[in-house]
């Protein structure tokens, strides 16, 4: 593994404060399970979410956007036409675009192959779980569902090898987020462990990655929401209790309209 340092949070609260300028719109693609949640975690935030699916309206609005999300999470049919014509809108008109391949494995060979034909269109950044990452760079992974069993320690190196082929960044995801675009490699630690207990939060990471990819290069985006994602988790977990309040403590944690916050994170 390459050495590794924890992202600055200067950096990242910079980036931050710039997107809350912004309000970037957000064009979501993602699954249907993450929608709402993902939805609220963007405006949070400071962005503006959209969750066009249509496939008559995917590419207009894709090109009308700021960024696309591309999740994969409850993929069937009746999504490809839309999520092709959004991929190609985005390389045609120069919009940051970021993959978020849900369940990718041998397992499953529809999505599997799906998320291979989309990395043909270069995604800015592909936001996954260790095994995730570990099978698009050609290794076998443990997964259960959509869950890792391989821990982002053990994906760091294949996220290296990943976004050197795909000339991308890899952000693999886990109790310590891994970063790089094949040279540079950023950490991020912090986050609570209920985050993999509430539905939807690495969806909606991917969503931030995607978010900060329209005022930030990929690298500095995806380690900036990685930050973030980290530093609401943390917040979090030190003001509820049960699973409910926590979900609803994130939510407060990522918002950018509360000053208290912004002195402690």
């Amino acid at each position: 593994m390459k050495p590794t340092q924890p992202y600055p949070a200067a950096s990242a609260r910079a980036h931050w404060q710039k997107l809350v300028q912004t309000v970037p719109l957000v064009h979501c693609l993602t699954n249907d399970v993450a929608k709402n949640f993902t939805a609220n975690v963007l405006l949070a935030a400071g962005a503006s979410p959209a969750m066009i699916e249509a496939e008559e309206e995917c590419g207009e609005f894709t090109a009308a956007a700021s960024a696309l999300l591309i999740n994969i999470g409850t993929l069937h049919n009746g999504h490809l036409p839309g999520m092709r014509r959004a991929v190609r809108s985005a390389a045609k008109n120069g919009k940051p675009w970021v993959l978020d391949p849900v369940a990718v494995g041998d397992l499953l060979a529809f999505r599997s192959n799906f998320a291979r034909e989309l990395l043909a269109f270069h995604p800015a950044v592909i936001r996954g779980n260790a095994a995730e990452i570990l099978w698009l760079n050609g290794r076998s992974a443990q997964l259960r569902g959509a869950d890792s069993l391989s821990t982002a320690d053990e994906a760091a190196d294949a996220a290296i090898d990943l976004a050197q082929k795909q000339q991308c960044v890899v952000l693999v995801s886990g109790e310590r987020d891994y970063i790089t675009d094949g040279e540079t490699l950023w950490c991020n630690d912090g986050g609570d462990p209920r985050q993999t207990r509430v539905t939807a939060c690495g969806c909606a990471l991917s969503a931030l990655v995607t978010a900060f990819c329209t005022i930030a290069p990929p690298l500095d985006a995806a380690a900036s929401a990685s930050w973030l994602m980290k530093q609401a988790g943390s917040y979090a977990a030190q003001e509820a209790v049960g699973m409910g309040a926590f979900a609803v403590a994130l939510l407060d944690a990522l918002s950018h309209d509360a000053p208290y916050l912004q002195e402690r994170v």
